[in-house]
């Protein structure tokens, strides 16, 4: 485990993982890369296709610093944080696969420095922020005050966050509550992009709709939802092929 330093002094934590070609991978809310790329299956996908690969903690997360106050969280940070991440390593430009809130960030990152992203892939992502949609007193009534709300998705994933193991609550409240501030601009990226979700994934509501105001290609992996897509050998096949053309 690396830690790169940003500007304002948080360290955000990253592993190189050997092979050519490093593709960045950018977890969601409330999970680590370990969890995300490692436990699912992605490492594996990733050796097999000889592509090496960058994982990064995003703030609020796993090995990474935890603040407290939600505007160091807002996207544009977060996006600086990667692009830190990428110095540290030497890397110009790579492939980027999101998933989640880490496809709002990877979307962040095209805004802020596209040159640094030859193609990108957004997993899990609809046509509303998610975390925007849920609103903060539901985000911080399952984080902070651990009560239930109505939304049952957003209690399961809040729950989730809340409970992984070294979790920071505040730190993670502070994390969803910059993340909704911040509306990401709707219109066609500058690189080749591949929206890619389960199909029984109601966090990715509308995702179709995304796409084409993004220019994105669209693929949909049948039967999974928001929990069980990464693991899906649909969703590796569909992106490693997409990275590869």
């Amino acid at each position: 485990m690396f830690y790169a330093v940003t500007a304002s002094g948080e360290t955000i934590a990253h592993r190189r993982e050997p092979g050519e070609n490093p593709v960045l991978l950018v977890h969601g809310f409330g999970s680590d890369a370990a969890a995300t790329w490692g436990a699912t299956g992605w490492l594996r996908a990733l050796t097999d296709s000889r592509r090496g690969a960058i994982m990064v903690d995003l703030r609020g997360h796993g090995a990474s610093s935890k603040p407290h106050d939600p505007a160091a969280y807002r996207t544009r940070v977060l996006a600086g944080d990667l692009v830190a991440v990428l110095d540290a390593e030497g890397v110009d430009a790579v492939d980027v696969i999101g998933y989640s809130m880490g496809s709002q960030v990877a979307r962040a990152l095209v805004r802020d420095a596209p040159d640094r992203i030859r193609r990108l892939v957004l997993g899990g992502i609809g046509e509303h922020e998610q975390l925007r949609a849920w609103g903060v007193d539901a985000i911080e009534r399952v984080l902070i005050d651990g009560a239930d709300v109505p939304d049952e998705t957003a209690t399961m994933i809040l729950r989730a966050a809340a409970d992984q193991p070294g979790a920071d609550r505040r730190a993670l409240a502070a994390c969803a509550v910059g993340v909704a501030s911040e509306e990401l601009p709707e219109a066609p990226l500058p690189v080749p992009t591949l929206v890619v979700v389960g199909e029984n994934d109601p966090v990715a509501a509308g995702a179709d709709a995304l796409a084409r105001v993004l220019g994105a290609g669209y693929a949909v992996v049948p039967k999974r939802n928001h929990l069980t897509t990464l693991s899906s050998r649909a969703f590796k096949a569909a992106v490693l092929e997409f990275l590869s053309a």
